[in-house]
């Protein structure tokens, strides 16, 4: 028996799992380029503005995914930049594609990594990347060499909860991408339309699997945070 006649899953949904995880490692590469960066300026800037930016990306913590996927809906619009530039540059919108989910990912699972970030970056000893820095090291230097490998468990359990975020979305998804198979349709969306089809048993079968991915994921990402805090 194949594994999909075992699990009950259409070809649809195993579609929809593969989209997920393809939305999810392109969103953990991006937070990962963007996100440690950001971490490392909130952690040592001392701008005014430092405390406005951290709290802008906090608000996905807070807010209602609808919310966010409204206003980026508005955005994405052919008729408002950035969307009307999206449609200058590659000639069609931006909302409804698979880029939109992916910009509004990083938007929405932005705070679920920086905040791990920061908390990582903070847990290495300031005075051993000063001793670095007196030795002559450039900042890079310091920063590729010294301070990422020591905050490397950290950067990894952020990088794990953005993935297994992303994999949970559906608020912000459903709203600025709709339910287009093979383009847009992502996990949660494909076992909304199973319970709204009352189709309890393939929907049942699936939400088990996306339990036993999430539960995967999130195992070693409380491992290492619990090695972290004990540093």
């Amino acid at each position: 028996m194949s594994p999909l006649a075992f699990l009950g899953l259409s070809g649809d949904l195993w579609q929809a799992l593969g989209l997920t995880l393809e939305l999810a490692a392109v969103t953990t590469v991006i937070l990962g380029v963007v996100g440690l960066p950001l971490a490392h300026w909130l952690n040592t800037s001392r701008r005014a503005v430092a405390p406005v930016v951290e709290t802008l990306v906090a608000l996905p913590l807070v807010l209602p995914p609808t919310v966010i996927g409204f206003y980026l809906l508005i955005a994405f619009s052919p008729a408002h930049p950035p969307g009307s530039w999206w449609v200058l540059l590659t000639g069609h919108s931006l909302a409804f594609t698979f880029s939109a989910l992916v910009i509004g990912s990083v938007i929405y699972s932005l705070p679920f990594a920086v905040q791990p970030f920061q908390v990582a970056l903070r847990s290495v000893p300031p005075e051993l990347l000063d001793a670095c820095a007196a030795h002559g090291a450039p900042p890079w230097r310091v920063w590729t060499r010294v301070h990422l490998p020591l905050a490397s468990r950290g950067i990894a359990a952020g990088l794990t909860l953005g993935f297994a975020h992303t994999l949970g979305e559906f608020g912000v998804v459903l709203m600025i991408g709709g339910a287009i198979p093979g383009v847009t349709k992502v996990a949660s969306i494909a076992l909304y339309d199973e319970v709204q089809n009352l189709d309890y048993s393939k929907a049942h079968a699936f939400a088990a699997l996306l339990l036993i991915i999430s539960f995967a994921l999130i195992l070693p990402t409380t491992y290492l945070r619990r090695r972290v805090e004990r540093r």
